[in-house]
């Protein structure tokens, strides 16, 4: 459950989610490489704070992370529906969460290779994590190349704890040096 609840975390803000991954390889936009931006508000949780997270990015980064939705949509799914109007991904889905059932609807809006806006309604039967329903909104951009001493995978959580998708998806979590704490905060001299 941890693990199908951290791909989400990941995938989801990266507009790969479930809902939105069925698009075959050459119907879903190739990204821009390089920092992405996303920033994440969600429904269910009223007035947390956005949630924004960063990642340096290539081709192998996204190939990788349509695979894991991939992945995700036959074990979990049993129905996962996605059709393209203009620049527009539109999905349905039905995914078994845990004991529970998600069905999601998603309209991803694309603009060109350098931003796009998912917007993601679920249905959970029964509630899960408190939750009958959530609105999800996903706004990613990119930011420019990625920052020195990056390598494509590395992300960027909200709290600056860094890990990088490649290694994760390789090997346990925290193997090849995959995790680095958050930067300590500098105490006044």
């Amino acid at each position: 459950m941890h693990r199908v609840a951290f791909i989400l975390a990941v995938t989801v803000p990266l507009g790969l989610a479930v809902s939105v991954s069925q698009a075959s390889a050459q119907d879903f936009p190739k990204l821009k490489p390089g920092q992405w931006e996303t920033t994440t508000v969600s429904s269910g949780t009223p007035g947390a704070p956005q949630n924004k997270i960063t990642m340096c990015t290539d081709d192998s980064v996204q190939k990788q992370m349509m695979n894991i939705g991939e992945g995700m949509r036959r074990e979990m799914c049993s129905k996962a529906e996605i059709r393209r109007d203009g620049g527009k991904y539109i999905g349905d889905s039905v995914c078994k969460i845990g004991p529970g059932t998600m069905t999601s609807h998603s309209v991803m809006t694309v603009a060109g290779d350098s931003a796009y806006k998912t917007v993601v309604s679920a249905t959970y039967d029964p509630p899960f994590m408190g939750h009958s329903h959530t609105k999800m909104t996903i706004n990613a951009r990119n930011v420019g190349p990625c920052k020195p001493g990056q390598r494509p995978g590395d992300l960027v959580l909200p709290n600056g704890q860094t890990m990088n998708v490649h290694d994760m998806m390789n090997g346990p979590l925290g193997a090849h040096g995959t995790i680095t704490p958050p930067p300590a905060a500098k105490r006044p001299q």
